[in-house]
């Protein structure tokens, strides 16, 4: 009798582990559309979001512009995180973010870089010194500039200093900015304009200067749950990263956190 309790004790143990594993298995991934530029801190921010609550976090970084088409297209996503605040406006004006949950996070600098053994100085923003920097034959990395912030952001800068004319023939346009940021990590750029943050991330490059306040809108990076998301990961994930636990991983990575605690 005390052999038969004892196994039926041993299979209801077993049968509560086992429903246990299963649960945390079916937890349904959360899939975030963000910022290139975000991907260091959203990493590890999704790391402690999922130690927390069992939610797997799925990222997919790239330029704002092409996830948000993405999205438009049909793209599954429960998140979408931007470098700027045009391309939240185009999702949310063809209602493809929910109703309510719209915040903006983070603010960023935009910055000039050149690689960690460049000879260039602090930058002077003025055509002498850009044309010393860059050289005969040099290139200035940055985003594609009527598409990705990044280079939306230079090219209204460079405009507003009075040096467009000068640097538009120069650019090295790319995808998104942690490609602009890798042309001058590598050396083939001498200069690049990125963010504060890819700057922070990456040793091959150094930050020769920071664009004075109001040559360029601010940088803001708004957040929102998308129109389409499935179950409560995104809302969740989203709920996390404006707690004050998440600051940290924001900070560390040089963006100032501007939304917590309240949505717009």
């Amino acid at each position: 009798m005390r052999r038969t309790r004892a196994l039926r004790a041993a299979c209801l143990i077993l049968l509560a582990a086992g429903t246990s594993v299963t649960g945390a298995a079916a937890a349904e991934p959360t899939t975030v559309f963000a910022a290139a530029s975000l991907k260091n801190a959203l990493d590890e921010a999704g790391k402690a979001f999922t130690a927390e609550s069992g939610i797997p976090v799925r990222a997919s970084y790239a330029a704002s512009s092409a996830l948000a088409r993405q999205i438009e297209q049909g793209a599954p996503a429960d998140l979408f995180a931007s470098a700027d605040l045009e391309w939240m406006d185009y999702l949310a004006a063809r209602k493809l973010i929910r109703p309510g949950t719209r915040v903006n996070l983070l603010a960023n600098r935009l910055v000039v870089v050149a690689p960690k053994d460049s000879a260039a100085a602090e930058a002077a923003f003025t055509p002498e010194w850009f044309a010393r920097a860059l050289g005969p034959d040099g290139r200035l990395a940055t985003g594609e500039v009527n598409a990705v912030p990044i280079g939306k952001y230079a090219k209204a800068a460079f405009e507003k200093l009075g040096l467009w004319a000068q640097v538009q023939p120069r650019l090295a346009q790319a995808d998104n900015v942690r490609a602009a940021l890798a042309l001058v990590s590598r050396g083939e750029a001498p200069l690049g304009v990125v963010y504060e943050s890819d700057a922070k991330s990456d040793p091959g490059v150094k930050v020769v200067g920071v664009f004075p306040e109001g040559s360029h809108p601010p940088v803001i990076y708004p957040f929102a749950v998308t129109a389409d998301a499935k179950g409560e990961g995104g809302p969740r994930f989203l709920t996390y990263l404006r707690s004050k636990a998440a600051r940290r991983f924001f900070e560390a990575q040089g963006f100032t956190v501007i939304g917590e605690g309240a949505s717009q």
